[in-house]
């Protein structure tokens, strides 16, 4: 997971909500036996090779959403062989494991560019899994297709120090939002880049914004994500116009011709 320098993230926070009024958000808890973690089995961990991981949701059989930076290494997306998606990881066993075929990051997101607001806007990716995992053994967490609530919202999550089983914040606050930027007082960490934030507003949780990165407002701790359903929109259009045609081998997909690091930072398994 990326993380944003501090100053940045306190003069948006001070553009964006002044001294908005914080509600009262419960302490993060681990989920640390199968049984904890069933209802969130579609959550799992996204490993990038040797480079570390992310946190990514099964939204389709075969469809997982993250965060773009998840999937950029010096500049470069990463092989999608290099990917593999365990859902619902729990101390080393998941409840799927499958391997990655596609990759599309949103071509409004620069991984050259550093942290500003419009790249957090922008932070989304969907990858696509070589083999789909059937509704019937898991399913899919649908995206709010409303605009960002306000108030309560959740996040499941691995992260650095938790790395083996998912880790869930049962309410948090949505400080304030901007032009599809969202801040929220989370409880995320490195590891964390890709967790969804959910809505319950509608029985099962429904995803509202994804986590792209941390920062600062005044002494506590923020995190930041972004509006979705425009931007699922692209990215489902992106998959389907380079989607591999049958027959074709695999290929690693891209996304315009930079070629510069990111700066982007992951998370390796043990934590460092």
């Amino acid at each position: 997971m990326r993380v944003f320098a501090q100053i940045t993230a306190v003069a948006l926070c001070a553009l964006m909500f002044g001294g908005a009024a914080e509600a009262d958000s419960t302490k993060l808890r681990k989920l640390g036996t199968k049984n904890d973690a069933l209802a969130w089995q579609s959550v799992g961990r996204l490993d990038l090779g040797r480079n570390g991981y992310c946190t990514g949701t099964l939204i389709a059989p075969d469809m997982v959403l993250t965060a773009a930076h998840c999937v950029y290494q010096n500049g470069q997306l990463v092989a999608a062989q290099d990917i593999t998606f365990r859902a619902g990881l729990t101390n080393g066993d998941a409840a799927a494991k499958r391997t990655v075929s596609q990759i599309e990051a949103h071509v409004g997101y620069d991984p050259t560019a550093g942290f500003d607001g419009n790249n957090i806007r922008h932070d989304l990716a969907l990858v696509r899994l070589a083999e789909p995992i059937p509704s019937h053994q898991l399913a899919p967490f649908r995206v709010f297709s409303g605009a960002m609530p306000k108030g309560s919202v959740s996040v499941v999550s691995y992260g650095r120090g938790r790395s083996d089983a998912l880790s869930r914040q049962n309410q948090c606050q949505v400080l304030g939002m901007q032009e599809r930027l969202v801040v929220m007082d989370c409880d995320v960490t490195f590891g964390s880049s890709g967790a969804p934030v959910f809505t319950h507003l509608n029985g099962r949780g429904q995803i509202a914004s994804v986590i792209s990165g941390i920062g600062a407002r005044g002494d506590k701790k923020v995190a930041f994500g972004m509006a979705l359903p425009q931007l699922i929109s692209d990215l489902k259009r992106q998959m389907r116009a380079n989607k591999a045609r049958p027959g074709a081998k695999i290929r690693r997909v891209t996304v315009g011709t930079r070629k510069t690091s990111s700066g982007a930072k992951f998370v390796r398994a043990n934590g460092s």
